[in-house]
């Protein structure tokens, strides 16, 4: 790196402390003196500035790296966390503060530094250099798969992903069922320098308990009853590429254990065989609110740490509507070339049903609402919606708020009138007019909230 980047270790135990300095000066960092406690590293700040704070939790003294977080986001100093394991409260109050990252010990040099590197980008786009920037690069020939949609949410998704993707980190995949966690782990991979090794999908959920470990870890033959031939897991089908386990969250407490060991050590033991090293990059994904899984018990927190290093959290179509009609159009467009059909889109009424709709079974239900349509239409155009009326106003799924912010209210207000004017902002009949607000107030609220014109025509078929 041309201009040296000043990095502050806060890290009670000197050998942790030290041998993460030596792994940064080693890759070009310059490091400050190391720091034990919050008073000691508000003193070595007094002198020296510091571009990016490593902070342990737990630190001499009274106060805690928790303490020092908060100091240093109110002096807009970024932080990453050097995490073991700790309660849930002290992850909530440590999540509280906003730091860039956690990273777990032991600690990995890899890991480390691609965390730094992301850390520091992540900042300078937050305090509004990010145009200046350049992303981390991606491999030559990368092509991301369709993720459609044009509102902030999604913005943001894509954004991650793209910092993502090159680098080698762990990802853990948020969101509920039907979002499509699969579609954006696809869209690592893709992006990813292992594009051309294999992407190997596990879903966790559906495998029997017995079965799990053989269909990760694999068997040698006579392993067991019934292991009349040897079998490669899906850590080495992966080899080189990525694995992905989806709904991570239904692993049992025993194969918790072994993932996290996998996970540190880079090594599978095959049941009945010897440990074997493995090059696989982990992309997790689960609908489940892991905090509250490793509050109960049922989630470890190590691991929780070990994959939550860089986390991509997919918004529920109830929070992104003006996404509905681009997502409506392109399944008309898949299956009116599936069945042979010819429909042009869909009714002002029907295309009002849909944005009123909760949706919450997600994109999932949205294209199988397509698909029915689609084979049930005789005429050019989806007239009529089987979708329940003022379903907006169902109850939401567990953990969800039934409670929406004005901001939220008036944003699928203005797109549901849009809708109904065919995106017609001023004159007779426009949005502006409907609305009783002049049309450059209306443009105003449009660009604030988010809101972009929808051609609300199917794609040419």
């Amino acid at each position: 790196m041309s201009v040296k980047i000043n990095i502050l270790i806060v890290e009670d135990q000197f050998i942790e402390a030290n041998n993460v300095r030596l792994m940064l000066r080693e890759a070009g960092y310059a490091v400050l003196s190391l720091a034990a406690s919050v008073s000691q590293a508000l003193e070595i700040l007094r002198h020296e500035s510091a571009d990016l704070v490593l902070l342990d939790i737990l630190l001499e003294g009274e106060q805690s790296g928790i303490d020092l977080a908060k100091i240093l986001k109110s002096r807009g100093i970024p932080f990453v966390y050097l995490s073991a394991n700790s309660d849930k409260s002290t992850l909530d109050n440590a999540k509280e503060t906003e730091p860039y990252g956690f990273l777990v010990k032991p600690l990995r040099k890899k890991d480390v530094l691609i965390m730094l590197d992301v850390a520091l980008y992540l900042h300078k786009q937050k305090i509004g250099v990010g145009e200046s920037l350049t992303a981390p690069s991606l491999p030559p020939g990368n092509d991301m798969p369709p993720i459609i949609g044009e509102s902030q949410g999604i913005k943001e998704v894509l954004n991650n992903v793209r910092i993502v993707a090159p680098s080698e980190l762990s990802v853990l995949v948020l969101g509920e069922n039907g979002t499509g966690k699969e579609l954006v782990a696809e869209a690592i991979h893709r992006m990813s320098g292992r594009k051309d090794k294999p992407l190997v999908t596990v879903n966790c959920a559906v495998l029997p308990a017995d079965l799990i470990e053989s269909e990760l870890f694999g068997h040698e033959k006579g392993a067991f009853t019934g292991a009349h031939e040897k079998r490669v897991g899906k850590f080495e089908q992966a080899e080189g590429g990525t694995l992905f386990l989806d709904e991570i969250g239904e692993l049992s407490p025993n194969l918790q254990a072994k993932f996290l060991r996998v996970l540190q050590s880079r090594e599978i033991e095959p049941i009945g065989g010897r440990n074997k090293k493995v090059n696989v990059r982990i992309i997790a994904a689960t609908n489940r609110n892991l905090e509250e899984e490793v509050a109960a018990g049922r989630f470890r927190m190590d691991l929780y740490y070990r994959l939550n290093v860089f986390c991509v959290k997919i918004p529920p179509l109830r929070e992104r509507k003006e996404d509905i009609p681009l997502l409506a159009n392109h399944f008309l467009a898949h299956y009116c070339r599936q069945e042979r059909k010819q429909i042009s889109g869909f009714a002002d009424s029907v295309l009002l049903s849909m944005i009123s709709h909760c949706w919450p079974g997600n994109i999932r239900e949205l294209e199988n609402f397509v698909a029915r349509s689609v084979l049930i239409t005789t005429g050019p155009v989806i007239m009529t919606s089987d979708l329940p009326v003022n379903s907006g106003n169902s109850l939401p799924q567990r953990g969800q708020s039934q409670v929406k912010s004005m901001a939220q209210q008036e944003k699928e207000h203005i797109i549901s009138v849009l809708t109904s004017c065919n995106w017609k902002l001023h004159g007779k009949g426009g949005a502006a007019e409907l609305l009783e607000m002049n049309a450059s107030t209306l443009r105003s609220r449009m660009k604030k909230l988010g809101i972009n014109k929808k051609l609300l025509t199917a794609p040419d078929q």
